[in-house]
């Protein structure tokens, strides 16, 4: 029984520092998993460096969408002028671009009081020169425009078989609808500089 009590007494620190080594090593690995789970998370966390070549592209993307529309500074008017004289009469070596504006209700033929009236306000173009062409049309608002065959030269009364008021009515009735091209914008711009409106 002495023995028995003498083994209990010698054995008990043995086994409390056994509890205690074990605890020691529960403890450290709980910590040492709590470290990689706090490390995976912050590589989670980090955002991979940006690709500075794709940062590139996409700057030059950007400027090529913003460039700057070559007839934004220049009025609707003149714009459509331009397109007009390219497309109708096609002269772009022209030296100057005349524009005058005759009101509704002005004779097509200013010589001869039989002569009807325009039924709309219309817009004549010419050249320098009479070599260089003319047209005469009134604009829609939707990219078309009706052309009006004016003669370069009035005929007298007595050079047409009828009166000079069926002549220009046949003239204003006949009138052509055309749709407007946009044209070539440097072609317009050149035009556009050459203009003289009158007013």
């Amino acid at each position: 029984m002495k023995r028995r009590l003498l083994l209990m007494i010698v054995a008990t620190p043995f086994l409390l520092m056994a509890c205690s080594g074990a605890g020691k090593q529960s403890g450290s690995a709980e910590q040492v998993k709590l470290e990689e789970d706090n490390r995976s998370s912050e590589e989670v966390e980090t955002d991979e460096p940006v690709d500075s070549v794709d940062m590139a592209d996409v700057m030059t993307e950007d400027q090529s969408n913003n460039t700057e529309d070559p007839l934004s500074t220049y009025s609707s008017e003149k714009i459509e002028y331009a397109r007009v004289w390219l497309q109708v009469i096609g002269n772009k070596g022209v030296e100057v671009l005349n524009v005058r504006h005759i009101s509704a209700g002005e004779k097509l033929n200013p010589y001869e009081d039989t002569s009807i009236g325009y039924p709309e306000d219309v817009i004549v173009l010419s050249g320098k020169a009479m070599a260089d062409g003319v047209v005469t049309y009134s604009g829609n608002g939707d990219g078309t425009i009706h052309v009006y065959d004016i003669p370069s030269h009035w005929p007298t009364s007595e050079q047409i078989e009828e009166s000079m008021e069926d002549y220009t009515k046949g003239i204003v009735e006949g009138a052509e609808k055309i749709s407007v091209e946009t044209g070539k914008e440097q072609e317009i711009v050149e035009l556009m500089g050459k203009m003289d409106i009158e007013r």
